[in-house]
């Protein structure tokens, strides 16, 4: 089978999938990058990554391509779901080493995404077994469940609301954090403000309602993102730090009645600051994860801020090559992640590049469990092709 008019070709001189692309002192050398999933398969109880974490991460790893690990809490309080690795121990520092290792003997570039989910956690996931933090202490509506550490399903708890005085504390975290990163030998960090977690809950007006400097206005309730990117700026510089934003989205609760305003001063905000990229979640594919979710008639973040936003643009959600390639020949996109056809192709930019089959995935292998729906999904037998 001649391949070679399957390979993506944009007919003039614009970028495709398969240009290279600098992202802070990283020469890629293809555009389709790993989008950050959780996949609930850390070791117990220390939940530090594991030897199968380094195998499924390497499996994925390419010469100059970008893989964004899945979201790692900063502390323990920033736990909501079962089995996530974190970044706040020796033992998992030394876990994520294994996996960074791995990625790199394959010629990979690796950035973790630094993580807490604030409100969207249960008593059984906290130390003590206190109220999850937030903001403020507005509840994420009934219809919506979440587990307990135990795997029974309940309405979420009303969080309790951060003191001023703590606030510097989870900052802090992030910065240690991002220092543990380091030590561990990524290649940099993506902060994780998307998806109803709790930078996204103080940036949003229906979960901050506070009164102090860090609630009120859209200055004060961006404040805390800020803070928390200059601290993780301080550790690694700004060229290898990324950020992960959702202006559209509704999962877990979240959704800001008028997005632009709040976005449009986040991202202008962000601009002086020289982050490696900016990473959006396009709307049609907000459920986090949840459940299949295309929605309809909903905006483009990334035609929506793209002439905003000054550097490096990275998005995902629901992304077949064909859309992926035209975006970036577009020019409403420098890199696009890709998740759920990650996980089942593991040779994915190859299959892309050449245009093998794709091998569907299966949800209900997503999260925990062991190699199964994780590292046992084959790469393309090219020579079948031939």
């Amino acid at each position: 089978m001649n391949t070679e008019k399957l390979e993506f070709h944009t007919g003039m001189n614009y970028p495709s999938l398969f240009s290279p692309l600098q992202i802070g002192p990283y020469q890629l050398k293809h555009r389709l990058a790993l989008a950050p999933l959780t996949r609930m398969r850390a070791e117990k109880p220390s939940l530090a990554p594991r030897p199968l974490n380094a195998e499924y991460y390497a499996q994925r790893a390419t010469p100059g391509g970008l893989l964004i690990a899945e979201a790692s809490p900063v502390m323990a309080t920033g736990y909501g779901s079962p089995g996530v690795p974190g970044i706040y121990t020796e033992q998992q520092i030394a876990g994520w080493r294994k996996v960074v290792d791995a990625v790199h003997a394959k010629g990979g570039v690796i950035f973790l995404q630094l993580w807490h989910v604030g409100r969207v956690s249960h008593s059984s996931f906290q130390p003590g077994g206190v109220l999850p933090v937030a903001p403020s202490a507005v509840t994420i509506p009934p219809d919506l469940k979440t587990g307990t550490a135990d795997g029974k399903a309940v309405t979420y708890e009303t969080p309790r609301a951060l003191e001023t005085s703590e606030i510097p504390d989870v900052v802090d975290a992030y910065r240690q954090a991002a220092k543990n990163a380091l030590a561990a030998g990524f290649d940099g960090v993506e902060i994780h403000g998307a998806n109803g977690y709790l930078i996204e809950q103080f940036l949003q007006s229906h979960t901050n309602l506070r009164t102090d400097q860090y609630g009120g206005g859209i200055e004060n309730r961006t404040r805390f993102l800020m803070e928390v990117t200059q601290a993780v700026i301080e550790v690694w510089g700004a060229s290898r730090v990324g950020l992960r934003l959702s202006p559209y989205g509704i999962a877990n609760g979240s959704g800001e009645p008028d997005p632009m305003p709040l976005y449009s001063h986040v991202v202008q905000s962000l601009n002086p600051l020289g982050l490696a990229y900016l990473h959006f979640i396009e709307p049609r594919s907000s459920g986090a994860g949840r459940a299949e979710v295309n929605h309809q008639n909903v905006p483009s973040a990334m035609v929506l801020f793209r002439p905003i936003w000054k550097g490096v643009l990275i998005t995902a959600g629901g992304f077949t090559g064909e859309t992926a390639n035209a975006a970036i020949a577009a020019g409403h996109a420098d890199a696009i992640a890709f998740g759920r056809i990650f996980i089942s192709n593991p040779d994915l930019p190859r299959r892309l590049q050449r245009g093998f089959p794709l091998t569907p995935y299966n949800r209900a292998t997503f999260y925990g469990g062991d190699v199964a729906g994780y590292t046992d999904y084959p790469a393309h037998d090219e020579l079948a092709q031939a």
